[in-house]
């Protein structure tokens, strides 16, 4: 999965989640016990599914992020130099960035 997919998933996973909680408040107040009951069980359905959804997508997150971070660390071992002279010149931009504020 790309970042771009995970983002997107995350959204609509939370976007679904709030739309789920607002049918919930927006209805409570004119609604039966039974109807309320109905309400909080798919709203509860809703919050589990959300969080399986989630940890599924943090759990791929985390993943690449550690594939990123092991490419990266071969890169820097194969080529040493070229490592030190990326690390020197996004420190220099850095430095340069902040020291104009």
């Amino acid at each position: 999965m790309s970042k771009d997919t995970n983002a997107d998933n995350l959204r609509a996973e939370l976007k679904s989640l709030a739309d789920t909680l607002e049918e919930v408040l927006n209805s409570s107040s004119d609604k039966s016990k039974e109807e309320i009951s109905k309400l909080r069980s798919t709203a509860e359905s809703a919050l589990k599914e959300s969080r399986h959804r989630l940890g599924e997508t943090s759990d791929a997150l985390a993943k690449q992020t550690r594939e990123a971070a092991a490419r990266a660390d071969g890169y820097v071992r194969e080529n040493p130099w070229t490592g030190v002279g990326i690390g020197a010149a996004v420190g220099l931009v850095l430095g340069v960035l902040l020291t104009r504020r």
